[in-house]
């Protein structure tokens, strides 16, 4: 149970993002939750989105560097120690977690987005563990 996640790449320099943003806007697609790195170079924005497909090929129709990758959206409980259990479960099972930020959309509050080394063997882990996994059609809920 993986969610899609959109990756675009961008040059690092003024209206890069907007240009990023507004594409999505007018086709009506919605950006649940994203991350931003730079370097001084380029960017690189991860998101969850409404419909990962359908942005993927509405930003390369415009000429975009765009592609899907698939993650883990993982339920945390919004208490001290959760981020923690997490990050032992990995570390137990000898998985790198390569990069993670949060997941708010409408019926996943607290939930975090995960890309680790080996997915198959992060979501045997989290499963095992007693994590909830968050659907993809709820991960994308508008």
């Amino acid at each position: 149970m993986y969610v899609k996640q959109l990756i675009v790449f961008l040059e690092n320099r003024e209206g890069r993002l907007d240009n990023i943003t507004d594409i999505l806007a007018k086709n009506d697609i919605n950006i649940v939750c994203l991350s931003l790195a730079d370097t001084s170079e380029y960017g690189v924005i991860r998101m969850i989105v409404s419909d990962p497909e359908k942005a993927k090929e509405v930003l390369k129709a415009e000429g975009c560097s765009a592609r899907l990758n698939d993650v883990l959206a993982i339920s945390m409980e919004q208490k001290a120690g959760s981020l923690s259990k997490l990050t032992k479960t990995f570390t137990k099972a000898n998985i790198n977690i390569e990069y993670m930020y949060t997941l708010n959309s409408s019926k996943s509050a607290g939930s975090m987005v995960l890309k680790c080394s080996d997915i198959e063997k992060g979501y045997a882990a989290v499963k095992e563990a007693g994590f909830d996994l968050v659907k993809p059609e709820e991960a994308y809920a508008v």
